[in-house]
């Protein structure tokens, strides 16, 4: 979406002759239907006034393109200025500028990052002719119309406060000046932005370019397990963007300067989609061909399974094994064996090892011994069970301990639901895991819809499955896992819709987010839990409950085969305010994680009703659902009351 779009001609009148920062602002408010900060309505009317300077010159055509905050498919990343217009020879073109009121930075010695002063205080960044390459590449990948077309990008910075380049342009950087050249302030400085513009852009956008980007359609998403073995072998995958290139750059020169007498602890602090595991692929690659002795590892089996299933035949199993492990094998490990060791949903690490959990002290205090430098990538959000232990505060204890200096880093930016960072905090508010100014979600910005049966619901998974087999049914665990036992029985069964399908765990087990035909079973927490698909379905059992406005948690509608919340029964008889804290961030946190698993739309059927009523409530469309059954769903009444458990220990 983009938020401005008109003529070189009618944005220098709207720049000298309006308040151009007031014309962007209610151009955001109607296409975005949100407010921004007042510092970012400042840098638009310092920067915008800067290009309408730069484009006052009668050899750029006036008919050309301007387009300004375009917002990049699947990302939460936005295209300060975009100029569209024909070469000589009469074939499209497109420039993109990066505009920044930056007015000194320093050198790193960390490639493609600088250091520069922000409102919070100095602080790492790319370099803003990375940044502007990066964007680029973002844009022909995720937009047909351009990758299609073979539409040349012409990414360049402009920093129209800044006067010294010496540190800018250091031959460190100059790859990426070369990909994306720089340009500082002053009048000799701005001219050359203009024969920039003028070399690439000679006549006006004949054909429509900017408007067949807002319109083009979205290409597939690249996903970490398709790309896995490319990486592997040295291949870039995926162009790291601001805060993701910030975050490996920092780890890896963290990684190089690591010994068993200093000893590093970094945590890396990110929420669903945020390039978690594609920064812990790329920092295994970097410090592998470093000659490092490393591993990456994950508590949960299932991302190693299928990885380990994607690289079966490209490598050997001792290769496989070298590279990939769980995170309950360390104990006994003899101190800083390892140069690093890379640990990926480290919100999952438990406390005891082993099949029965009897074996060593503590897997976090293990890795940390095991290793030089440990890595965790975490987000305390997406801690399942009552076992699991990984939180930054547990993590930093066990780091002074062993002596170790501790780094703490930040992902935040958007690639997954869409790109959109809303439909994150809409999902924490509307769930009750924590408020937000998110109240309501428009389905237009991520592809969220409540279905009023289960099997419209699987009918529409089903039918999104046939693109490329990148859909995916999934639910909370409660109903016993009967299947088991008996190969011919239903596992989970909701009579009054004649709906009954098995649980993916007796047949494709960790394999089963890739497995061919796995779309005929339903999957769980334990199966989908640091792995995406581009559409997942979730169906909300009755342990999840809203009643007048209040999100209630019932962990004693779980399964009796329900592992995560075993040890709740226990803790409830001496401390019941405590155990149903815990428990009421287990089952939250369960559906959170299972509704940020698709890239592109979540869909969702909850069998209460007034649940189901609530979120739809919360959506901009309030008729956002979808095969509306002809079947009354029963409004069963439950009793909320704070009373035990009924049924066996979970």
């Amino acid at each position: 979406m983009i938020v401005y779009h008109s003529t070189k001609a009618s944005f220098l009148d709207d720049a000298f002759k309006k308040d151009i920062e007031v014309v962007i602002l209610n151009a955001f408010k109607s296409r975005i239907g949100r407010v921004v900060a007042k510092s970012e309505i400042r840098s638009w009317k310092e920067s915008l006034l800067a290009m309408a300077k730069v484009l006052n010159d009668d050899a750029i055509p006036g008919d050309c393109g301007v387009a300004i905050e375009y917002g990049i498919p699947q990302s939460s990343k936005r295209i300060d200025f975009i100029l569209s217009g024909q070469c000589a020879e009469n074939r499209d073109q497109v420039i993109i500028v990066e505009p920044k009121q930056w007015e000194t930075a320093r050198k790193t010695d960390k490639d493609g990052i600088v250091t520069t002063r922000f409102a919070h205080g100095e602080a790492d960044t790319s370099h803003p002719s990375y940044q502007a390459w990066s964007y680029a590449a973002l844009l022909s990948t995720f937009n047909e119309a351009v990758h299609e077309a073979k539409v040349p990008l012409h990414p360049c910075a402009y920093l129209h406060n800044f006067e010294d380049g010496t540190v800018l342009n250091d031959p460190m950087y100059a790859d990426y000046v070369e990909r994306a050249p720089l340009f500082l302030k002053g009048d000799g400085e701005r001219q050359k932005l203009r024969k920039f513009i003028q070399q690439h852009v000679r006549h006006g956008d004949r054909s429509d370019i900017i408007f067949r980007i807002e319109n083009g359609r979205i290409r597939p998403s690249k996903q970490l397990v398709e790309s896995l073995g490319q990486m592997l072998d040295g291949n870039q995958e995926f162009v790291l963007i601001d805060e993701q290139k910030v975050v490996y750059e920092t780890a890896l020169a963290v990684a190089k300067s690591s010994s068993s007498r200093g000893k590093n602890v970094v945590i890396v602090d990110g929420g669903p989609g945020t390039g978690k595991s594609v920064v812990a692929i790329n920092l295994l690659v970097a410090i592998t061909a470093m000659r490092l002795l490393t591993k990456y590892v994950t508590k949960n089996a299932a991302p190693r399974a299928v990885f380990e299933s994607i690289l079966s035949g490209k490598y050997t199993k001792t290769q496989i094994s070298n590279l990939f492990s769980g995170s309950g094998v360390f104990v006994g490990t003899d101190p800083n064996v390892f140069d690093a060791l890379i640990v990926d949903e480290a919100h999952r690490l438990n406390e005891k090892s082993g099949l029965f959990s009897n074996l060593g002290t503590n897997q976090i205090a293990e890795i940390i011994a095991a290793a030089k430098c440990a890595f965790f990538f975490i987000d305390e959000d997406q801690r399942v069970t009552w076992k699991d232990i990984g939180t930054s505060d547990e993590i930093e204890s066990h780091a002074a301990r062993a002596g170790a200096n501790v780094t703490h880093l930040k992902l935040s930016s958007q690639f997954r639901c869409g790109g959109s960072d809303g439909y994150l905090a809409w999902l924490d508010n509307v769930m009750g895991v924590r408020e937000t100014a998110n109240r309501m979600l428009d389905p237009e910005e991520f592809d969220f819809q409540v279905f009023d049966s289960p099997q419209s619901l699987r009918h529409e998974i089903t039918e999104k499955n046939r693109i490329n087999n990148k859909a995916r049914l999934v639910a909370g665990y409660c109903w016993d896992w009967k299947s088991k036992q008996d190969s011919r029985a239903d596992d989970v069964v909701i009579s009054e819709y004649g709906f009954a399908m098995q649980w993916n765990l007796t047949k494709d087990g960790g394999l089963w987010i890739a497995a061919k035909d796995s779309v005929r079973q339903i999957g769980c927490i334990h199966t989908c839990q640091g792995l995406e698909v581009d559409y997942i379905g979730v169906i909300v059992g009755p342990d999840f409950l809203v009643r007048n406005q209040q999100v209630i948690t019932r962990p004693e509608k779980r399964s009796r085969h329900d592992q995560s919340i075993k040890g709740f029964k226990q803790l409830f008889r001496t401390r019941p305010k405590e155990a149903r804290a815990k428990a009421d961030a287990i089952i939250k946190n369960t559906y959170r994680t299972l509704m940020t698993r698709g890239m592109k739309g979540c869909y969702v059927y909850f069998t209460d009703t007034e649940t189901a009523a609530y979120f739809r409530s919360h959506l901009i469309q309030p008729l956002a659902t979808k095969g509306l059954s002809m079947v009354a769903s029963p409004q069963a009444s439950y009793d909320v009351g704070h009373t035990p458990p009924q049924t066996g220990e979970s």
